[in-house]
């Protein structure tokens, strides 16, 4: 499986800044004593930003404004170890308030079917590059070979329509940018927003997404997982586990079968609330484990779906049993079980009052059914 590892905006702005594009003055905190003496050195209005792998952090309430020193430590004390979009907030970035006249959009991606890099430049900026209409977005490939000259930046701030003192910095940003994405091994590059303020054209925000694959080329960077509290408890049990919006908890043996049931719910009207892939082979005792966490999850409904080969299905059963013995199961459960030792498997949850589908869409569509109802198991 792909991975890439995040970088929080800090970190993505002391790159820019070791590369020479201009950031806001600040610094980052770790408590709101540290948030008090960074506002005190800046000597002006604050902004006190919350620090997750998250876009859509303003909305969410996780970015304040501050007129001093106390009235950010104020900000810092409500915002530390409060949640916002499924993170625990263990950090803030304090920076200057600045006065924005100007917004654009700047970024660098890998495009993967033209094996190329993407540069992409909006004057549409401070919001999700998603929403910007396509006629508002400039894009130029960048031949990795040659790479960003002078002349390719001309031509983007051309096509924005730029000029004077904001199309120089926008173009210089842009040649900054570039090198910070190749020396790095990046995925994406990208400030959102680039303002003008005043005479200065400066990264407002920043985001920072390294190659897992290259990072032992940058052992100055920290890995970051950006999991969840309860993302990071499944994955230690070596179960891939991955949250989502729904409210009917999955687990399956196989990243297949975890999708081919995700989107049979959907088929059906029901939703998922995660993705579970239990693996090929994994043992009673991390199942249960498993099982239990998704139960604490508080869903609608649980369904479990086996197609059982290294996975066993008694074993499955006996795991849901040590979970309905231990902490029981107050949602509704519904399972599939077929597969190896499938009938040792469907003996022992009927002996305890369970039966078992050996249709996914039989199976799906009762998870479905029981959690609009609300039944109980």
């Amino acid at each position: 499986m792909k991975i890439s590892v995040k970088l929080y905006e800090h970190m993505a702005k002391e790159l820019f800044a070791k590369y020479g594009i201009p950031i806001p003055k600040g610094n980052v905190a770790m408590n709101a004593d540290e948030v008090y003496k960074v506002a005190a050195e800046i000597g002006a209005p604050v902004a006190v930003k919350s620090q997750v792998l998250m876009g859509g952090r303003g909305k969410a309430g996780g970015i304040k404004f501050a007129d001093d020193a106390e009235g950010a430590k104020k900000e810092a004390e409500a915002l530390f170890g409060t949640e916002l979009l499924g993170y625990t907030i263990d950090r803030l970035l304090v920076e200057e308030k600045l006065n924005i006249e100007k917004e654009f959009y700047l970024g660098i991606t890998v495009d993967n079917q033209a094996k190329k890099p993407l540069l992409i430049a909006s004057t549409e900026g401070g919001v999700n590059i998603e929403e910007v209409p396509e006629k508002h977005i400039v894009k130029m490939h960048i031949d990795p070979v040659w790479g960003l000259y002078p002349y390719h930046t001309r031509q983007l701030i051309a096509r924005l329509g730029l000029s004077g003192a904001e199309a120089k910095g926008v173009a210089d940003i842009a040649l900054k940018l570039y090198k910070l994405f190749k020396d790095y091994d990046s995925e994406l590059m990208e400030i959102n927003p680039l303002v003008i303020s005043g005479d200065r054209v400066i990264a407002a925000d920043g985001r920072a997404t390294i190659d897992d694959d290259a990072m032992y080329r940058h052992a100055e960077l920290p890995k970051i997982s950006e999991s969840t509290e309860l993302e990071q408890r499944i994955q230690a049990l070596g179960l891939a586990y991955v949250e989502l919006d729904g409210d009917i908890a999955v687990m399956a043996n196989g990243a297949g079968i975890t999708m081919a049931t995700i989107d049979v719910l959907a088929q059906y009207g029901g939703k998922a609330m995660n993705f579970l892939d239990a693996g090929g082979g994994a043992s009673v005792e991390p199942m249960a484990q498993a099982i239990g966490a998704l139960v604490s999850t508080n869903p609608k409904a649980i369904l479990v779906n086996i197609f059982g080969g290294i996975t066993r299905c008694d074993d499955v059963a006996n795991a849901i049993m040590t979970v309905k013995n231990q902490q029981g199961i107050p949602v509704p459960l519904v399972v599939r079980l077929v597969g190896t030792n499938e009938a040792e498997g469907v003996e022992i949850l009927k002996q305890n009052g369970i039966d078992a589908f050996s249709s996914m869409e039989e199976a799906a569509k009762k998870a479905v059914e029981l959690a609009s109802a609300g039944e109980g198991q």
